[in-house]
């Protein structure tokens, strides 16, 4: 039987960013309890009147719900409402104190003053001219938003996306997205294809539409390029395509024409949005054509021809003695060279482009220093960078010079839309050191590759075999493997390496054996395995080592200090769980603010998941959270202590960091490691993956699970195959200026 119930939003309980499930408890007259209702509410606030129409049903956990069937927004009556309303974060600038300060000068005419006269707002205690202006744009935004979320709603997409698309599109919102709904999965971080195309199918457009077909090809790219691929063979990709443009019906699954898709990719290609370059390559046998999103074609076919020109181009050294230098470097550092180092060292002062791999303690950090002191003492301007700013900052601390992440380096600006150092506008500097170079992705590689003088040396410093670069490509691997640039390969691990059971451990798994799990004579305890079968188990076994153990034994603090690393993101010991349940066991309670199923507290550990120039952090940043402020709806982040504010609308970049993939990992270290290691985990159990975890520890790593696990890892050195050009476009002939 259906029920109408009128009520105050107490507060809200869970949210569902996907499919706008919320739960929430609201105070309705004639209960005497907080009602808990249920069902698609995302678009309500903490201090909202509801009139609510729904049925009574038992969950039998939680008890008595009603579920929701509709719902409206009636604005509050008396004071008290008003001001709950107010002062719940719904409108920018007013929090609990400003909104009863308006409320006492205004009473019940409070939101009417806000909706016509808002410069009267200055009439109540600490609100100046700023505030109000704050106010009356969050007002005249919120009732906008409210418009689109309800325009969402009745195209069955949940009103979680609304706020990111106001913003993006304005007052052209809804406009936008009647004219192409498609355009959403391109546009606003967050909302993929198959949210456009549910848009899209509300909005009556064809599933054998060519506007519909174009938007899963490049949907389709743009995965695959987020699993690293630089491009995609021909048919295989009218597979894919043909695979997520299927749709379902209730006879069956009905498939999309091969016809459709061929036409589709033909005129993306006209539109220039994708390039289809014919190969000639063995194991693609008929399948000899490539696809590329046009920016990874510009991007792999320029950073081969500006690595070739720079590596041809004259040398602007003046002539100098190198056994000398060598010899006066090592007498300034006070060190003594090993052969291949001093070989090294020789290659790097005679070569323009040239790369050093090697695993930790092989002293890569050792021969930059020489080289850069040696250049240094010539008067020659080097510039040092990589890709993290925490591997910049290592870079710094071991050289004493400044290091800038690459993105600094090239001096990015939001406004002007790009890197402003390119071709027209290159680098200062006779020598260039890159390190963590694995990490170098192709369109950065790109951009970078164009901002370095040809009269400059450029040195690519990194270990190769770490896992390859989040974005796509696999560069320093492909640079080698070309045979185009001078290569030297470090492989000795000195003496005080060889104490850390760590780095013994990395290199033994990177050749493929086991590791030592248990302490071996002569060794440092910096390496622990802990033997757990059940991956609940597991959890128990991490939550504990990260909050009292490894903090009760090495003194190290469970926020800033540990991290713990894994393979996936699902799963009992995936990302997912281990934040929720770490954050449960670290950081339980204090100021807050919920953004869907997200709960942010301050002294969280989060970390940044895309790049934002406008903030000058980017993806795999890691910060903490130290204040939340609900008035002006921010919460400040220390990044190495850099503080950066977000609007609340921009959380959904930011996720919780106590547990972190293996990838996002890589450039940074962490005092102290903890891995969880289980055939849960299989499909992605790779001798790379556990090799990159191990050697993001700097002074500690624990490995949590079971022996068969590693041994399945260290087996699997198959890692998934990357399309990429890059080797073969390094060894081609140089094309003639």
């Amino acid at each position: 039987m259906q029920i109408e119930i009128h009520g105050q939003v107490e507060r809200i309980t869970y949210t569902n960013a996907e499919n706008g499930y919320t739960i929430a408890k609201i105070r309705a007259k004639g209960h005497r309890d907080l009602v808990t209702i249920a069902g698609n509410l995302s678009s309500i606030n903490t201090g909202e009147i509801l009139k609510v129409r729904g049925e009574w049903f038992h969950h039998p956990k939680y008890g008595e719900q009603v579920k929701v069937l509709t719902y409206e927004s009636v604005t509050p009556a008396t004071a008290a409402g008003i001001e709950k309303y107010l002062g719940s974060g719904l409108i920018k600038g007013i929090g609990p104190v400003m909104a009863q300060r308006i409320v006492a000068r205004f009473g019940t005419e409070a939101l009417d003053i806000i909706e016509n006269s808002p410069e009267r707002l200055k009439e109540a205690e600490g609100i100046g001219p700023k505030r109000v202006g704050m106010i009356t744009k969050a007002w005249a935004e919120q009732k906008e938003i409210k418009e689109v979320m309800l325009f969402l709603q009745s195209h069955g997409v949940s009103s979680a996306f609304a706020t990111r698309i106001f913003k993006h599109y304005g007052k052209d919102a809804i406009r936008t997205v009647r004219e192409n709904p498609y355009r959403l999965a391109h546009d606003i971080f967050g909302i993929g294809f198959l949210t456009a195309d549910r848009i899209a199918e509300k909005m009556g457009i064809p599933r054998d539409s060519l506007i519909r077909a174009e938007a899963g090809i490049i949907y389709a790219l743009h995965r695959l390029s987020d699993e690293g691929h630089v491009y995609y063979p021909y048919e295989l990709l009218i597979e894919e395509c043909r695979k997520i443009l299927a749709a379902e019906e209730e006879d069956g699954k009905i498939t999309v024409e091969r016809e459709l898709v061929v036409q589709a990719i033909a005129a993306l290609a006209l539109e220039k949005r994708i390039v289809i370059e014919d190969m000639s390559r063995e194991e693609l046998k008929e399948n000899n054509k490539a696809v590329f999103l046009t920016k990874f074609h510009v991007s792999e076919t320029g950073a081969a021809h500006s690595l070739m020109k720079l590596r041809n181009a004259s040398r602007m050294l003046r002539p100098f003695d190198a056994d000398k230098a060598l010899v006066w470097v090592q007498g300034e550092l006070g060190i003594t060279l090993a052969v291949n180092q001093a070989r090294a060292v020789q290659e790097a002062l005679h070569r323009k482009v040239m790369v050093i791999t090697g695993g930790p303690g092989t002293g890569k950090t050792t021969i930059i220093k020489s080289i850069v002191r040696i250049y240094g003492r010539l008067g020659q301007r080097v510039l040092l960078a990589a890709p993290t700013g925490r591997a910049s900052k290592r870079m710094t601390e071991a050289t004493g010079l400044e290091a800038k992440t690459l993105h600094r380096l090239l001096e990015f600006s939001p406004q002007e839309g790009g890197f402003k150092r390119n071709e027209q506008n290159p680098l200062e500097a006779d020598l260039i050191v890159i390190d963590e170079a694995s990490m170098v992705d192709t369109i950065l590689m790109h951009h970078l590759l164009k901002a370095v003088p040809l009269q400059a040396a450029l040195l690519f410093v990194g270990d190769v075999d770490q896992l390859p670069s989040v974005g796509a490509g696999n560069v320093l691997k492909d640079i080698i493997a070309s045979g185009a640039v001078p290569t030297v390969t470090l492989n000795e691990i000195f003496r005080q390496s060889q104490e850390s059971l760590i780095i013994v451990n990395a290199h033994r798994v990177n050749k493929g054996e086991m590791p030592f799990l248990r302490f071996e004579a002569g060794t440092s305890p910096d390496f622990y395995f802990f033997e757990v079968d059940e991956p609940e188990k597991i959890l128990e076994k991490v939550i504990d080592l990260c909050k009292e153990r490894i903090p009760r034994k090495f003194g190290y603090s469970p926020v800033r200090d540990i991290q713990v690393l894994t393979a996936m993101h699902r799963g009992v010991i995936g990302a997912g769980t281990l934040n929720a349940e770490l954050q449960k066991a670290l950081n339980p309670s204090g100021d807050e603010v919920v953004r869907g199923s997200r709960i942010f507290r301050r002294g969280d550990k989060v970390m940044q998941m895309v790049n934002n120039y406008d903030k000058d952090v980017f993806n795999g940043d890691i910060g903490i959270i130290t204040k939340i402020d609900r008035e002006l709806q921010e919460v400040a982040i220390d990044y190495d202590g850099k503080t950066v504010a977000y609007d609340y609308n921009d959380l959904d970049e930011i996720m919780p960091a106590y547990a972190i993939s293996v990838h996002k990992s890589q450039g940074s270290e962490y005092p102290a490691v903890v891995m969880p290691v289980h055939t849960q985990h299989y499909l992605l159990l790779q001798r790379n993956l556990l090799y990159t975890g191990i050697t993001r520890g700097k002074k500690l790593v624990v490995l949590v699970g079971t022996r068969k696990a590693v041994g399945i890892a260290i087996r699997n050195n198959k890692p998934q195959e990357r399309y990429t050009l890059l080797r073969e476009r390094l060894r081609a002939p140089s094309p003639p200026e």
